[in-house]
């Protein structure tokens, strides 16, 4: 039998060593989210003040990293929540798709 994350063999240990690395992932894809609002609102109200509406091309650019970042997130590790929580939600799934029966 092939030694998967998700095979029966899999220790507890790795589990969580899985479970951590996807919560970080996601937890990271937040910091990422909100320094993105905090960036552009400063840039909107400092474009705001001259003639041209310069802020939109970086708050596009930087969407488009944006989104490109929680789609390798949201799409390849399903779930959402703070990181304690994000843990413990991967270690059931793990835990679910380890133990099928």
């Amino acid at each position: 039998m092939q030694n998967t994350p998700y095979s029966s063999s899999s220790s507890d240990a790795d589990l969580n060593r899985l479970a951590r690395k996807r919560a970080g992932a996601k937890l990271g894809w937040y910091i990422h989210a909100a320094v993105y609002v905090a960036v552009n609102v400063l840039l909107a109200l400092l474009s705001a003040r001259s003639q041209h509406a310069w802020a939109l091309f970086p708050a596009l650019g930087w969407g488009l990293g944006l989104l490109i970042h929680g789609a390798v997130v949201w799409l390849a590790l399903p779930g959402s929540g703070l990181r304690a929580q994000l843990e413990q939600q991967e270690r059931q799934r793990l835990s679910q798709q380890r133990d099928p029966w």
